[in-house]
């Protein structure tokens, strides 16, 4: 390890180190030192375990040589219903309580804003939610929301910020954007583990490119050790969805990491590697496995199709996974309605987008990225190309036509 990285670790609880930069985009290589936990090699994909568990997956299985998994996700909002934070506090943390001693990140619970709305009533106080499993109502502020998060006892943990969906327009985007900066304020107060728990603040502002700036701004006045962009991902054009991945990178303090919340499509994580983006999680590769569909370089493959039916190939004949190591496709296809499907594709699919990042992360290193895209793109799209792709790519010098 860089003895400088070591010392500057030692100091905080997190620091950001970039290592390596593309020559003709914004993709780079960097890493995070966090207190008590081994390091983490950006560009990474965060796997989400929402309660503390990648459904089917053990803790060990992502520690092993071929997945090296790094960081993962946890969920406040339902860890702090379950299995409640009195719990976890008597574990000691998360850590404890899942058996996990690498990186861990929680988001705030604002998603819930969007996914539960039916269930919520956001309020400058906070966020009143119904519960989903017995109908109990709660209030979540950024002080509580603060308060759970330092006892689950992640890493890295997020403001509470206000999500609306990216096809809201008018005056609730621009109110949602400037709650968010005052409640980063009340958030950063209320931490109580500001030396071993980092917050991260949230860039929001919908497709507005002027409400995205003024916030960004407005969050870099802050003392933090790193920056999310929230709000995307969640129905819009990939055409806005680029536009403001791009403004918001420009934004942010190229010294220390940038998240981009909630997107795991594999092209989307190339691009937006291009476009500058460290950190990324998604439940995509979890939750399409649950319905059979294994991830390739290709595309996807829905190994449930009979086509699959007498297929001895591996999912992926150059992976190195302990699932595409000893099963076939027409084993995975013959227990389709069996959960060991899920749990035999789900290691490859994590796997997959850990495998992703890794290689993307040698390409920037040996200064080959835009080589790297170009061939990725190619076995993606060997025909035409998205032109949504096409010009992402196009703006930080990539050209893949």
């Amino acid at each position: 390890m860089n003895k400088k990285i070591k010392l500057l670790a030692e100091k905080s609880p997190l620091t950001y180190k970039v290592l390596n930069k593309c020559s003709k985009s914004k993709a780079r290589k960097g890493v995070m030192m966090l207190r008590e936990t081994k390091p983490v090699e950006t560009p990474v994909f965060m796997p989400v375990g929402t309660q503390g568990t990648l459904k089917g997956v053990l803790v060990d299985q992502l520690k092993v040589d071929d997945m090296n998994c790094q960081i993962m996700l946890g969920n406040t909002y339902h860890l702090g219903l379950r299995p409640g934070t009195e719990i976890l506090q008597k574990a000691g943390g998360l850590h404890n309580f899942m058996g996990w001693d690498r990186a861990l990140l929680t988001d705030s619970g604002g998603f819930q804003m969007v996914s539960l709305l039916e269930l919520a009533e956001i309020t400058e106080e906070g966020v009143k939610f119904k519960s989903p499993f017995d109908g109990s109502e709660s209030m979540l502020t950024p002080e509580e929301s603060i308060n759970i998060q330092n006892t689950i006892g992640a890493d890295i943990i997020m403001q509470l910020d206000d999500v609306v969906k990216t096809t809201t327009t008018g005056p609730r985007v621009e109110e949602a954007m400037l709650r968010t900066i005052r409640w980063i304020d009340r958030c950063l107060e209320a931490n109580n583990r500001n030396d071993d728990q980092s917050i991260f603040p949230i860039v929001q502002g919908g497709l507005n490119p002027e409400l995205r700036k003024q916030c960004a701004e407005a969050l870099t006045e802050r003392n933090v050790r790193g920056y999310a962009v929230g709000g995307l991902s969640g129905g819009e054009s990939k055409n806005d969805f680029w536009k403001i991945v791009s403004l918001s990178t420009d934004k942010l303090p190229a010294d220390k990491p940038r998240y981009l919340m909630g997107v795991g499509f594999a092209a989307d994580l190339v691009v937006c590697v291009a476009l500058g983006i460290d950190m990324f999680d998604c439940v995509f590769p979890t939750r399409t496995a649950r319905f059979g569909c294994a991830l390739v370089r290709t595309g996807q493959l829905n190994l449930k199709h009979k086509t699959f039916e007498v297929d001895l190939s591996p999912i992926d004949d150059k992976c190195k996974c302990s699932t595409c190591k000893s099963y076939t496709r027409a084993f995975i296809h013959a227990i389709s309605n069996d959960l060991m499907m899920c749990s035999l594709i789900t290691i490859h699919n994590v796997s997959f987008q850990l495998q992703l990042m890794r290689d993307i992360r040698e390409a920037i290193e040996k200064d080959e990225f835009p080589e790297f895209v170009k061939t990725f793109f190619d076995d993606l799209y060997p025909d035409t190309k998205p032109e949504w792709i096409v010009d992402a790519l196009k703006s930080v010098n990539i050209e893949i036509q």
